[in-house]
């Protein structure tokens, strides 16, 4: 599919040169501008999601396993008078009872995502770690890495970020995928092999119940906590003052649902949220995609479900877990492993494949069926391996699906929830273009990266930055329109963003780059 980014390639060489030249600047300067470290961590505190009381120190917790006294001390150290501005607290033994939220302690720098997200997230730690790996940024990506396991030994698990809310529930794993992104530039097989236990303990977490469903020896998203999302009810709010949970008790009222029995949900009687919904609201969020219907509406039935994106990223987590073993030498311990792998590998294939439609769905494990939603987690397959090459052809051949001007839409559904139609994504371009790489569909890949990198610089033209998301039907940023459920600013900065847009940069052939700059011009003359 063409992209209209493209069909006004006119304009001078130099001045449309300048604009990428401008862009990648601009990506290479907000990695600093996105840092956050001790010395600035009066700034890291501030919550933006969270009302705050003017002039009330920002509340910081250090883990009951660490040394208070001790971080005190570096940090009163490292932050100088700022230090007045935060409150460092111990965190208590029950934290669910916890009534003030505050930032998380991590011992490494590490980079936001921009805008409204102030701290560490899960899975925007690994697209932003390519990034800045592509930009030489070496010692930051490892500090990504570094916070990553710390969170893992003293928190648990790697959270969805490092705010006291967070502590509940992860975010889709990649953390083999980012140790070995850092040892293949640093060679530190010590370091790689500090890391084993760690990694251990995170698979654990996602393949032991609640996160493990028997049923299928796949695993789900499960979030441990209960009742409202904190950050929901703060920030979530739209212009007539309704929170998102108003708008979904709206909803449920106003329109019959037949994805799920939506009694487990929703009470009609008092017109009140289960705590079931709660349940599926925040497990929902662990998964990253929050919210869209693929689960249906507002995807609370999640809890269901055996999803095709988070099973691939185990697959992955094996398979790379008997690499990391092999490479510090302990390859008699790689085989079991890969086993898991295999096994895993197989479920997918057995589960949620399906055949006549040839795309991978996400698998109901209660009624023993596949949703089908189309959604772009159905590359994730492609990108970790598991597809043969025949139903990757079949993959490939519904690519017309998601491909629009401006790159991939997340569905094939227009339902008003930022992950669906018409909006794009940034992390699912990565995935799925680097899906098609692997099995050898470059040119539709360089499609669809052509598309998508125009409609990014083409608004860069216009902001001077990157945003969160596009909408890739109509080729634009000004999003809040369009979206009826989850936050409707389009924050900038944008991490991630950031990062996918240098690293497909990077694999474009000398013609394709010409050509992107020839859009770039003459969507400045516009």
């Amino acid at each position: 599919m063409a992209s209209v980014c493209l069909l006004m390639a006119a304009g001078p060489m130099e001045h449309s040169t300048s604009l990428v030249v401008d862009l990648l600047a601009y990506v290479k300067r907000t990695w600093y501008t996105l840092t956050r470290t001790h010395q600035n961590l009066a700034a890291a505190a501030v919550d933006p999601k969270l009302k705050h009381k003017p002039g009330q120190p920002w509340l910081v917790y250090v883990a009951r396993d660490e040394d208070l006294h001790g971080v005190e001390v570096l940090l009163r150290n490292e932050m100088g008078v700022d230090y007045q501005e935060i409150d460092v607290r111990p965190l208590p033994a029950d934290e669910a009872h916890l009534s003030e939220p505050g930032l998380l302690y991590l011992p490494k720098p590490y980079v936001v995502p921009g805008g409204r997200f102030n701290e560490m997230y899960g899975w925007d730690s690994y697209f932003i770690q390519i990034g800045l790996l592509r930009d030489g940024e070496v010692e930051l990506a490892k500090d990504l890495a570094d916070n990553c396991l710390y969170e893992i030994r003293m928190y648990g698990k790697i959270l969805n970020a490092n705010r006291t809310y967070y502590l509940t529930r992860s975010q889709p794993p990649f953390l083999t995928e980012m140790l070995l992104g850092v040892y293949k530039r640093t060679g530190d097989r010590k370091w790689l092999a500090d890391a084993v236990p760690a990694v251990v303990e995170y698979y654990r977490f996602w393949t032991t119940e609640p996160h493990l469903t028997r049923e299928t020896g796949l695993s789900r998203y499960y979030d441990t906590g209960d009742g409202p999302a904190p950050e929901v009810l703060s920030s979530e709010i739209d212009v007539q003052g309704k929170s998102e949970y108003d708008l979904v008790r709206e909803y449920y009222r106003t329109h019959r649902v037949t994805d799920y029995d939506v009694s487990e949900y929703y009470d009609g009687r008092t017109g009140e949220l289960t705590s079931i919904f709660y349940k599926g609201d925040r497990s929902m969020r662990e998964s990253g995609f929050d919210p869209s219907n693929r689960f249906g509406p507002f995807s609370v039935d999640i809890i269901h479900y055996n999803p095709v994106c988070l099973n691939t990223l185990l697959y992955l987590m094996e398979m790379q877990t008997a690499e990391i073993l092999e490479i510090v030498g302990r390859g008699q311990e790689a085989s079991p492993w890969r086993e898991r792998a295999r096994v895993r590998a197989v479920r997918i294939n057995e589960l949620m494949w399906d055949e006549n439609a040839g795309l991978y769905f996400d698998y109901e494990f209660v009624h023993k069926h596949v949703r089908h939603y189309p959604f772009l987690t159905a590359f994730y397959p492609l990108f970790a391996g598991i597809a043969s090459e025949s139903q990757a052809a079949r993959v490939v051949k519904n690519l017309s699906l998601f491909e629009r001007t401006g790159g991939l839409q997340t569905s094939t559904k227009q339902t008003g929830d930022q992950w669906d139609a018409p909006f794009g994504w940034a992390p699912l371009q990565w995935i799925a273009i680097q899906g098609l790489r692997r099995y050898g569909y470059n040119s539709e890949a360089d499609r669809v990266s052509m598309g998508f990198l125009s409609l990014a610089l083409a608004g860069f033209e216009q902001h001077n930055t990157l945003v969160e998301k596009y909408d890739v039907v109509h080729c634009r940023t000004d999003i809040a329109k369009g979206l009826r459920f989850g936050y409707h600013s389009n924050e900038a900065g944008f991490g991630w963003t950031n990062a996918v847009f240098t690293s497909l940069f990077d694999e474009l052939s000398p013609e394709d780059r010409a050509n992107l700059r020839g859009a770039a011009a003459a969507h400045r003359l516009r």
